[in-house]
């Protein structure tokens, strides 16, 4: 009898390379929310190409980290270039219209079977080649990468032993959903700063209290993106309640001849 793959673990090396890449995201998105009063909000206009550069090769890292840490076959990095280039075709499917965006339901099945390292990777590579094909290139894109890597590696620390079939799809469906809704809250604050022309309740102040800015925030997400946060949340739930059985069989089929893990055999006793 053969059981199913395992997804990939983080070993020591992967784990650190992430807890960097991680620590300098967060550092890029919530610089307004920790800035000192008085802070020249435009000085950050041009940290995008420094951290997209940064960004790059720290991908490449966890990668490599990823499979020192496990053994893999070179397989599992090919097969990390199909599924990237299978998300890329399904983001201009909906083109961003009114939150339809079905891309985010493949990237949270990825990362329930290739585990959180190569999920981050994927999905930032994912962002990353859809810019490419939709002329979305700019400098939002590597904060995007960020925040889509962060959803699909997500994914992939979900609870895992003994979850499989309907209770796992619910899982999934109800993680798509918040994570859905939190790429987009996400993203908010990388261009919240710059909106100083609109009302002053929403606009981002380097003079106000942290409190203050929290509460501008909030009022700003509610106001500006929430109309495509939660339809991009509930098609991510539905195409992970319809889709994901077929899916995730067809992923762990996949990841097993890809060699992201050996597949496990049981023998009679005395052979």
């Amino acid at each position: 009898m053969t059981a199913g793959p395992r997804p990939v673990g983080l070993g020591p090396r992967a784990v650190t390379v992430l807890a960097l890449v991680s620590a300098i995201g967060a550092a890029a998105f919530c610089w307004p929310l920790v800035a000192s009063h008085g802070s020249a909000v435009a000085a950050h206009s041009a940290d995008a190409p420094w951290l997209f550069a940064a960004l790059l090769p720290l991908l490449v890292a966890v990668v490599i980290a990823t499979i020192a840490d496990n053994g893999m076959d070179p397989k599992a990095v090919a097969m990390l270039g199909m599924l990237a280039a299978a998300g890329a075709a399904l983001r201009p499917l909906g083109a961003g219209t009114a939150g339809i965006e079905p891309m985010f339901f493949l990237m949270v099945l990825s990362g329930r079977v290739l585990g959180p390292g190569f999920g981050f990777t994927l999905g930032s590579l994912t962002m990353f080649a859809s810019a490419l094909l939709t002329g979305g290139v700019g400098p939002w894109l590597p904060f995007q990468m960020l925040a889509m890597g962060w959803v699909t590696m997500g994914a992939g620390l979900l609870p895992r032993p003994g979850l499989r079939g309907r209770a796992e799809v619910v899982l999934l469906a109800v993680y798509g959903a918040v994570a859905a809704v939190a790429y987009g809250t996400v993203m908010n604050l990388q261009g919240w700063p710059y909106i100083g022309g609109l009302a002053s309740d929403i606009s981002y102040s380097p003079h106000v209290s942290l409190g203050a800015n929290l509460a501008r925030f909030a009022t700003y997400c509610l106001t500006t993106s929430l109309g495509w946060d939660v339809p991009r949340a509930a098609l991510t739930a539905v195409l992970s309640f319809t889709l994901g059985p077929t899916v995730l069989a067809a992923l762990r089929r996949a990841t097993r001849r890809a060699a992201f893990s050996p597949a496990t055999t049981f023998t009679p006793p005395g052979d």
